[in-house]
């Protein structure tokens, strides 16, 4: 196994980053509750054609008899990012708890309107995964973070792994401060303060790079599900063509090969025709992540930052481009 740690991370303390360095995940965190959503399905607590309306209440019917958890999980449901709404800007610095931040989410969420027929065309979704996450917690009886404790980081022994708070973030020296600059090309400074109190389903958990390794080495080995719901979860589900960028925007990033969507990330069909799955992201705020299992060479890639989305992507080519014999 090959490890590299640089930059800081606290620079305030002078904290470097390391191995033991924990880092937010941004939307490599929908991986995660992919899995989630397998296992239940897997125990037959839900099941993939579900419709949102089955799980969760006060959505219009359009949108509750319509949508299914596979549109959900694959983007095609037609719901947008309720993130980018003027209501969310508005409301989520005001939330000081899990309940307050779950609520808070999914009843902006309850405001939307489906962009296109579910199913019809692909929408990057952070409120399909903001409502994957409530599902999670209805079907199970536990919130989404204890279920993926329980059921996904102890599993893996990924014992660093959580959905800290902002508080936590803030006071724990173990995990690296978010750093971006304010404006485009503009210094980088201590960026928390954007930050929503806590994550759901489609953003927020934590992990240092060794976990995540832990993690892809379980999900093959079928440690966390059954080998046909570990399928389901990574098989390829919808063609998204042959150049793929960052969620949520960014530069793209060329990946040879053919590309999926599956559950939670993606699904690549590399020209030796060896499956590599594969899921990125980050956020203005000081987050940049990639993330790559190939089961057929043996590799995991895990790159982990904490300055703001696309900073990770450029190594993670090179390393994407090493392991495919470019």
């Amino acid at each position: 196994m090959l490890a590299r740690s640089y930059g800081m991370a606290n620079k305030d303390l002078s904290i470097p980053n390391g191995p033991d360095t924990v880092f937010g995940l941004a939307s490599v965190t929908k991986l995660l509750t992919g899995v989630a959503i397998g296992r239940l399905a897997q125990d037959r607590k839900l099941a993939y054609t579900d419709r949102l309306g089955q799980h969760v209440t006060g959505f219009p019917s359009e949108i509750a008899d319509t949508v299914s958890i596979h549109h959900l999980l694959t983007h095609t449901s037609g719901l947008g990012d309720f993130m980018q709404t003027q209501a969310y800007e508005d409301a989520y610095r005001s939330w000081t708890t899990q309940d307050a931040v779950l609520n808070g989410c999914t009843d902006i969420i309850r405001q939307s309107t489906l962009a296109f027929p579910p199913g019809s065309r692909h929408l990057y979704s952070n409120s399909a995964y903001h409502l994957l996450g409530v599902i999670v917690a209805n079907a199970s009886g536990q919130s989404l973070s204890d279920y993926l404790r329980e059921n996904v980081f102890r599993r893996a022994g990924m014992r660093d792994s959580d959905f800290y708070t902002t508080t936590t973030w803030r006071d724990d020296r173990r995990i690296a401060r978010p750093y971006a600059p304010p404006e485009p090309g503009g210094t980088r400074v201590d960026a928390l303060g954007e930050h929503v109190f806590v994550g759901t389903g489609h953003t927020g958990a934590f992990a240092t790079c060794a976990g995540m390794d832990r993690l892809a080495r379980a999900l093959v080995g079928n440690q966390l599900l059954t080998p046909a719901f570990t399928q389901l979860t990574l098989g390829p589900k919808i063609p998204v063509g042959k150049v793929v960028g960052p969620p949520g925007g960014g530069q793209p990033t060329p990946v040879p090969g053919i590309g999926f969507k599956a559950y939670g990330g993606l699904a690549n069909l590399n020209d030796n025709n060896q499956w590599s799955y594969w899921m990125d992201g980050g956020s203005t705020g000081g987050e940049s992540t990639d993330y790559a299992m190939y089961p057929d060479q043996g590799w995991v890639c895990v790159v982990l930052g904490n300055y703001e989305l696309g900073t990770a992507q450029p190594i993670a080519a090179k390393a994407r481009t090493l392991i495919n014999g470019g």
